[in-house]
Protein backbone atom coordinates (compact mmCIF):
# COMPACT_ATOMS: atom_id res chain seq x y z
CA UNK A 1 0.00 0.00 0.00
CA UNK A 2 1.77 3.56 -0.90
CA UNK A 3 0.60 6.33 1.46
CA UNK A 4 1.36 9.94 2.44
CA UNK A 5 1.89 11.03 6.26
CA UNK A 6 2.27 14.86 6.98
CA UNK A 7 3.92 15.98 10.36
CA UNK A 8 5.52 18.87 12.12
CA UNK A 9 9.33 19.66 11.79
CA UNK A 10 10.84 22.64 13.23
CA UNK A 11 12.76 25.03 10.83
CA UNK A 12 14.17 28.41 11.41
CA UNK A 13 10.51 29.98 11.02
CA UNK A 14 9.15 27.51 13.51
CA UNK A 15 7.07 24.62 12.77
CA UNK A 16 6.54 23.40 9.73
CA UNK A 17 4.35 20.41 7.96
CA UNK A 18 6.68 17.65 6.27
CA UNK A 19 4.77 15.14 3.95
CA UNK A 20 6.60 11.84 3.31
CA UNK A 21 5.30 9.04 0.99
CA UNK A 22 6.07 5.61 1.76
CA UNK A 23 4.76 2.02 0.93
CA UNK A 24 3.84 -0.46 4.02
CA UNK A 25 3.52 -4.17 3.36
CA UNK A 26 3.79 -7.40 5.30
CA UNK A 27 3.36 -8.08 9.08
CA UNK A 28 5.98 -9.12 11.70
CA UNK A 29 8.79 -6.81 13.21
CA UNK A 30 8.99 -3.33 11.46
CA UNK A 31 11.49 -2.61 9.43
CA UNK A 32 12.51 0.80 7.40
CA UNK A 33 14.11 0.75 4.16
CA UNK A 34 16.22 3.86 3.12
CA UNK A 35 17.24 4.72 -0.37
CA UNK A 36 19.94 6.66 -1.55
CA UNK A 37 20.54 10.00 -2.74
CA UNK A 38 18.43 10.65 -6.37
CA UNK A 39 16.93 7.09 -6.14
CA UNK A 40 13.37 6.89 -4.33
CA UNK A 41 11.88 3.77 -2.12
CA UNK A 42 11.00 1.73 -5.44
CA UNK A 43 14.92 0.64 -5.09
CA UNK A 44 13.54 -1.60 -2.66
CA UNK A 45 11.17 -3.34 -5.26
CA UNK A 46 12.94 -6.30 -5.92
CA UNK A 47 13.27 -7.33 -2.26
CA UNK A 48 10.33 -6.32 -0.77
CA UNK A 49 7.94 -9.33 -1.31
CA UNK A 50 10.57 -11.28 0.33
CA UNK A 51 10.67 -9.21 3.73
CA UNK A 52 7.25 -8.52 3.60
CA UNK A 53 6.77 -12.76 4.32
CA UNK A 54 8.14 -12.27 7.49
CA UNK A 55 8.75 -8.40 8.37
CA UNK A 56 6.10 -5.57 8.25
CA UNK A 57 8.16 -3.05 5.78
CA UNK A 58 8.03 0.54 5.69
CA UNK A 59 10.19 1.63 2.24
CA UNK A 60 9.80 5.43 2.43
CA UNK A 61 10.90 8.03 -0.39
CA UNK A 62 12.89 10.24 1.79
CA UNK A 63 12.04 14.57 1.89
CA UNK A 64 13.37 16.26 -1.72
CA UNK A 65 13.08 12.70 -3.21
CA UNK A 66 11.07 10.32 -4.91
CA UNK A 67 7.30 12.23 -4.65
CA UNK A 68 8.11 13.18 -1.09
CA UNK A 69 8.57 17.11 -1.05
CA UNK A 70 11.70 18.54 -0.10
CA UNK A 71 12.02 19.67 3.55
CA UNK A 72 10.71 23.50 4.75
CA UNK A 73 12.35 26.07 4.10
CA UNK A 74 15.83 26.75 6.32
CA UNK A 75 16.07 22.94 6.95
CA UNK A 76 19.30 21.54 6.42
CA UNK A 77 19.87 18.32 4.44
CA UNK A 78 22.49 16.95 7.42
CA UNK A 79 22.23 13.93 8.96
CA UNK A 80 20.52 15.27 12.24
CA UNK A 81 17.67 17.46 10.63
CA UNK A 82 16.69 14.24 8.36
CA UNK A 83 17.44 11.85 11.24
CA UNK A 84 15.14 13.86 13.46
CA UNK A 85 12.19 14.11 10.52
CA UNK A 86 12.64 10.01 9.89
CA UNK A 87 12.34 9.90 14.08
CA UNK A 88 9.35 11.93 13.44
CA UNK A 89 7.84 9.73 10.82
CA UNK A 90 7.87 6.68 13.19
CA UNK A 91 6.02 8.51 15.86
CA UNK A 92 3.24 8.95 13.42
CA UNK A 93 3.31 5.77 11.74
CA UNK A 94 3.39 4.53 15.43
CA UNK A 95 6.66 2.12 14.92
CA UNK A 96 8.46 2.24 17.90
CA UNK A 97 12.18 1.43 17.80
CA UNK A 98 12.00 -0.37 14.11
CA UNK A 99 14.80 -2.14 12.41
CA UNK A 100 16.53 -0.09 10.05
CA UNK A 101 18.14 -0.72 6.47
CA UNK A 102 19.39 1.92 3.98
CA UNK A 103 21.39 1.61 1.13
CA UNK A 104 24.60 4.84 0.45
CA UNK A 105 22.97 7.75 1.85
CA UNK A 106 19.95 5.79 3.47
CA UNK A 107 22.76 3.80 4.57
CA UNK A 108 24.61 6.42 6.65
CA UNK A 109 20.97 7.56 7.67
CA UNK A 110 20.59 3.83 9.29
CA UNK A 111 23.88 4.26 10.81
CA UNK A 112 22.68 7.90 12.34
CA UNK A 113 19.15 6.18 13.57
CA UNK A 114 21.74 3.43 15.43
CA UNK A 115 24.08 6.14 16.82
CA UNK A 116 20.89 7.84 18.27
CA UNK A 117 19.61 4.62 19.86
CA UNK A 118 16.45 5.02 18.01
CA UNK A 119 16.27 1.78 16.24
CA UNK A 120 16.45 -1.90 17.03
CA UNK A 121 18.90 -2.62 14.86
CA UNK A 122 20.71 -1.45 11.78
CA UNK A 123 21.41 -2.90 7.96
CA UNK A 124 23.92 -0.55 5.80
CA UNK A 125 23.96 -1.49 1.83
CA UNK A 126 27.20 0.30 0.59
CA UNK A 127 27.01 3.53 2.89
CA UNK A 128 28.24 6.95 2.66
CA UNK A 129 30.59 8.24 5.25
CA UNK A 130 33.89 5.86 5.05
CA UNK A 131 35.55 7.87 2.51
CA UNK A 132 38.43 9.85 2.04
CA UNK A 133 38.39 13.13 0.60
CA UNK A 134 39.64 11.66 -2.76
CA UNK A 135 36.89 8.93 -2.61
CA UNK A 136 34.23 11.61 -2.15
CA UNK A 137 35.29 14.04 -4.51
CA UNK A 138 35.16 11.16 -7.11
CA UNK A 139 31.29 10.04 -5.77
CA UNK A 140 29.97 13.25 -5.94
CA UNK A 141 31.69 14.21 -8.93
CA UNK A 142 30.35 11.32 -10.28
CA UNK A 143 26.38 11.59 -8.69
CA UNK A 144 26.82 15.22 -10.31
CA UNK A 145 27.83 13.44 -13.73
CA UNK A 146 24.54 10.94 -13.52
CA UNK A 147 22.60 13.86 -12.60
CA UNK A 148 23.36 16.07 -15.40
CA UNK A 149 22.92 13.50 -17.99
CA UNK A 150 19.27 12.72 -16.63
CA UNK A 151 18.60 16.21 -17.19
CA UNK A 152 19.90 16.72 -20.72
CA UNK A 153 17.77 13.46 -21.79
CA UNK A 154 14.08 13.96 -23.05
CA UNK A 155 11.46 11.64 -21.69
CA UNK A 156 11.11 10.14 -25.14
CA UNK A 157 14.71 9.17 -25.74
CA UNK A 158 14.92 7.92 -22.24
CA UNK A 159 12.15 5.56 -22.58
CA UNK A 160 14.15 4.27 -25.80
CA UNK A 161 17.63 3.57 -24.35
CA UNK A 162 15.43 1.80 -21.17
CA UNK A 163 13.92 -0.60 -23.88
CA UNK A 164 17.20 -2.25 -24.81
CA UNK A 165 20.06 -4.19 -22.36
CA UNK A 166 22.72 -1.75 -23.92
CA UNK A 167 20.68 1.32 -22.98
CA UNK A 168 19.74 -0.24 -19.37
CA UNK A 169 23.20 -0.16 -19.04
CA UNK A 170 24.29 3.19 -20.17
CA UNK A 171 21.39 4.81 -17.83
CA UNK A 172 22.47 2.54 -14.96
CA UNK A 173 25.58 0.50 -14.61
CA UNK A 174 26.83 3.17 -12.28
CA UNK A 175 24.68 1.57 -9.49
CA UNK A 176 24.13 -2.00 -10.77
CA UNK A 177 26.66 -4.17 -11.79
CA UNK A 178 23.67 -5.96 -13.50
CA UNK A 179 21.78 -3.19 -15.41
CA UNK A 180 20.29 -5.30 -18.31
CA UNK A 181 18.37 -7.17 -15.31
CA UNK A 182 16.59 -4.07 -14.34
CA UNK A 183 12.95 -3.54 -16.13
CA UNK A 184 12.91 -0.89 -18.68
CA UNK A 185 10.05 0.75 -16.63
CA UNK A 186 12.23 0.65 -13.60
CA UNK A 187 15.10 2.41 -15.34
CA UNK A 188 12.99 5.08 -17.00
CA UNK A 189 10.97 5.83 -13.52
CA UNK A 190 14.79 5.88 -11.56
CA UNK A 191 16.06 7.88 -14.22
CA UNK A 192 13.27 10.85 -14.09
CA UNK A 193 13.87 10.59 -9.83
CA UNK A 194 17.10 11.03 -10.34
CA UNK A 195 16.38 13.85 -12.79
CA UNK A 196 13.42 15.81 -10.82
CA UNK A 197 15.18 15.06 -6.80
CA UNK A 198 14.59 18.51 -5.15
CA UNK A 199 16.71 17.32 -2.53
CA UNK A 200 19.73 16.49 -4.60
CA UNK A 201 21.89 19.48 -4.50
CA UNK A 202 21.37 20.16 -0.49
CA UNK A 203 22.12 16.31 0.26
CA UNK A 204 25.35 17.18 -1.41
CA UNK A 205 26.18 20.14 -0.06
CA UNK A 206 25.27 18.62 3.44
CA UNK A 207 27.60 15.56 2.75
CA UNK A 208 30.78 17.74 2.06
CA UNK A 209 32.32 17.17 5.31
CA UNK A 210 30.36 13.85 6.78
CA UNK A 211 32.54 11.42 8.30
CA UNK A 212 30.86 8.54 10.48
CA UNK A 213 33.34 8.19 13.05
CA UNK A 214 31.59 6.83 16.16
CA UNK A 215 30.92 3.33 17.82
CA UNK A 216 27.34 2.01 17.68
CA UNK A 217 28.17 -0.44 20.67
CA UNK A 218 24.47 -1.04 21.83
CA UNK A 219 22.45 -1.71 18.42
CA UNK A 220 23.25 -4.82 16.31
CA UNK A 221 25.40 -3.58 12.90
CA UNK A 222 25.26 -5.55 9.81
CA UNK A 223 27.78 -3.75 6.81
CA UNK A 224 27.45 -5.29 3.56
CA UNK A 225 29.42 -4.11 0.45
CA UNK A 226 28.87 -5.04 -3.56
CA UNK A 227 32.17 -6.64 -4.52
CA UNK A 228 31.35 -4.73 -8.50
CA UNK A 229 30.17 -1.30 -6.53
CA UNK A 230 31.59 1.26 -8.76
CA UNK A 231 30.95 4.14 -6.68
CA UNK A 232 31.51 3.64 -3.08
CA UNK A 233 35.06 1.14 -3.19
CA UNK A 234 34.43 -2.36 -1.42
CA UNK A 235 37.40 -1.21 0.95
CA UNK A 236 35.80 1.73 3.04
CA UNK A 237 33.50 -1.34 4.24
CA UNK A 238 36.75 -1.93 6.19
CA UNK A 239 36.91 1.52 7.28
CA UNK A 240 33.54 1.06 8.30
CA UNK A 241 33.85 -2.23 10.72
CA UNK A 242 37.39 0.03 12.41
CA UNK A 243 34.74 2.51 12.91
CA UNK A 244 31.93 -0.01 14.52
CA UNK A 245 34.56 -2.86 15.89
CA UNK A 246 31.16 -4.90 16.68
CA UNK A 247 29.67 -4.76 13.37
CA UNK A 248 28.81 -7.75 10.99
CA UNK A 249 30.82 -6.85 7.61
CA UNK A 250 29.49 -9.24 4.80
CA UNK A 251 30.38 -9.42 0.98
CA UNK A 252 27.81 -9.43 -1.56
CA UNK A 253 29.74 -11.02 -4.53
CA UNK A 254 28.70 -9.84 -8.03
CA UNK A 255 26.69 -6.76 -6.07
CA UNK A 256 27.07 -3.28 -7.33
CA UNK A 257 26.38 -0.21 -5.17
CA UNK A 258 22.92 -0.86 -5.39
CA UNK A 259 23.05 -4.36 -4.96
CA UNK A 260 19.36 -5.09 -3.76
CA UNK A 261 17.94 -5.71 -7.86
CA UNK A 262 21.76 -7.73 -9.04
CA UNK A 263 20.98 -9.91 -5.99
CA UNK A 264 17.46 -9.95 -4.54
CA UNK A 265 17.79 -13.07 -2.88
CA UNK A 266 21.03 -12.27 -1.12
CA UNK A 267 20.33 -8.90 -0.03
CA UNK A 268 17.29 -10.07 1.56
CA UNK A 269 18.58 -13.18 3.52
CA UNK A 270 21.14 -10.16 4.83
CA UNK A 271 18.61 -7.76 5.49
CA UNK A 272 16.41 -10.76 7.39
CA UNK A 273 19.29 -12.16 9.07
CA UNK A 274 20.65 -8.46 10.35
CA UNK A 275 17.07 -7.67 11.40
CA UNK A 276 16.45 -10.36 14.02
Amino acid sequence: MVAKISFSVESPRGSRELSVSYERAGSGEPLLLLHGIGHHRQAWDPVIGILAAEREVIAVDLPGFGVSPALPEGVRYDLAAVGGALATLCEALDIERPHVAGNSLGGLLALELGREKLVRSVTALSPAGFWTEGERLFAFGTLRAMRLGAQSLSLPMIEWLARSAAGRAALTSTIYAKPGRRSPEAVVAETLALRGATGFHETLLAGRDVLFTDDIPDVPVTIAWGTRDRLLFRRQGVRAKQAIPGARLVRLPGCGHVPMNDDPALVARVLLDGSR
